[in-house]
């Protein structure tokens, strides 16, 4: 079986050897270039837990004079894991999705008279903020990333990709797949795909590329990747 990844190397190469691992052809596509934005200093004593919805939001975090035991949200268990690695001890984690992490945040924090402290990327598929803030929570966004579509792939592997269509690619955002759109057109790949199957995170993610004939779509949440390949 040959397997497409499109996140960017550092958030999937873990994946790369757990699929080789397991006989795989594996293939990596990053569709997407990951920026860190410069945001304004944070008094963190008005706040009383953080929000993280994805690694990038972890990795382009300042934490100097912030006390890594404050509660810490993660949209999942990769960006929970991301943000134990820079010193968090106060943990805890949702099922992968922001759905979900509204629920956790209801359920978990009691402090509703400090503000959270969310942090994410320029582009959000939802606004977790303004779902809170509805909810009764103190609520301030800081975006610390942004994301740029990739515009130029190595002919070599589009060439070779084409040869040997994947059975399965994997889509993680909406930006993603966008650009995997993007990427589809400018190399006139369309009728390729008709033996693929695509795994996208939501519906929405989905349905970007519903234009394109694949052989099926399936919709996962993050860590149930090698689950999916058992039901191809």
């Amino acid at each position: 079986m040959h397997i497409l990844l499109t996140r960017p190397l550092e958030d999937c190469s873990e994946m790369i050897l757990k699929f080789q691992s397991l006989g795989y052809q594996v293939s990596h596509l990053p569709l997407l270039r990951i920026e860190k934005v410069k945001y304004e200093e944070i008094n963190f004593s008005e706040y009383g837990g953080i929000v993280f919805t994805s690694s990038n939001a972890v990795k382009f975090f300042g934490t100097a004079n912030l006390d890594k035991n404050i509660k810490c949200f993660c949209v999942g268990n990769a960006t929970e894991k991301k943000a134990r690695s820079i010193g968090f001890q106060n943990t805890i984690a949702a099922e992968g999705n922001v759905k979900n992490l509204k629920e956790l945040i209801i359920q978990s924090y009691e402090s509703k008279n400090k503000a959270l402290l969310y942090i994410s990327g320029e582009t959000i598929s939802v606004d977790l903020d303004q779902q809170l803030l509805s909810e009764g929570f103190k609520v301030k966004r800081i975006i610390n990333y942004k994301v740029n579509y990739n515009q130029k792939f190595d002919e070599k592997f589009v060439n070779e990709l084409k040869l040997n269509m994947p059975d399965i690619v994997y889509v993680y955002s909406q930006n993603s797949a966008l650009s995997f759109l993007n990427f589809i057109k400018i190399y006139q790949t369309e009728i390729l795909w008709m033996n693929t199957n695509l795994m996208c995170i939501g519906e929405k993610t989905s349905s970007i590329l519903n234009e394109i004939k694949w052989k099926k779509i399936f919709l996962f949440n993050p860590g149930e990747e090698e689950f999916l390949l058992y039901k191809i």
